[in-house]
């Protein structure tokens, strides 16, 4: 069961945004909350999928390794993302690893009781088919980057990417801060490229001021001005 402190984020998430009071306490009635430390996995790729996850707070990595071992970054999730994003009504495996980055507490639903709860509830499972065609489109659009960029241009997409999902106004307004820290070796896992690559790019960048770090050490982006010179490129 849910602590009652929690039901607001619960309604938060968008699979369940939409819900009235009585079909939120039928989600906490099969719901269980888990706490995790940060570099806890929550499962390893190709375990059997058992459960579906909903961060309730903090951050989760998804990632893949090939078989020497190198990691390829999917997805960073935060507050209100469910996963995995793949497995309902059918037998199947976890798709990627997936990791505590920080400390985090997650919304665990058992997805035997969770697919009964949607084929019981037709108007939430149309939401869940929304959220998985979101999903899908973002994965296209990540392929068709992979497929007709350089990897120069890949980097500025991945940039753009993260200015929507984590970026905040900065004091001087013409500029967007990133609220979540990356590594250089991170980005790189995030389109397959080399941590070398990604400095060389983003000192380039910040030659060009498109790119710049303040006191603090956070990344300061000038989205325009990166927009219009990866698409004018």
């Amino acid at each position: 069961m849910l602590h009652e402190k929690n039901k607001d984020v619960l309604k938060n998430i968008p699979l369940f945004k939409e819900l009235t009071e009585a079909e939120i306490e039928q989600i906490q009635d099969i719901a269980k909350e888990q706490n995790y430390k940060p570099d806890e996995h929550v499962f390893l790729q190709s375990e059997p999928l058992t459960h579906v996850f909903f961060v309730l707070h903090g951050e989760v990595k998804i990632y893949k390794t090939d078989i020497e071992g190198k990691e390829q970054i999917v997805n960073i999730l935060r507050q209100g993302d469910m996963f995995p994003h793949q497995g309902f009504f059918r037998n199947d495996l976890y798709p990627a690893h997936a990791e505590i980055t920080e400390a985090t507490k997650l919304l665990a639903i058992p997805k035997e009781r969770f697919e009964n709860f949607l084929t019981a509830h037709p108007t939430i499972m149309i939401k869940i088919f929304k959220v998985l065609g979101d999903i899908i489109v973002d994965l296209q659009n990540r392929l068709e980057e992979q497929i007709l960029h350089n990897t120069q241009e890949q980097i500025m997409m991945l940039l753009l990417r993260l200015v929507d999902k984590y970026g905040m106004t900065s004091e001087s307004n013409s500029l967007i801060l990133l609220s979540k820290k990356f590594s250089n070796r991170e980005l790189a896992n995030m389109i397959g490229s080399s941590r070398e690559t990604v400095s060389r790019t983003l000192s380039s960048l910040r030659r060009k001021k498109l790119v710049s770090v303040d006191e603090k050490h956070n990344w300061l982006i000038d989205k325009e001005g990166l927009e219009e010179f990866l698409f004018d490129s």
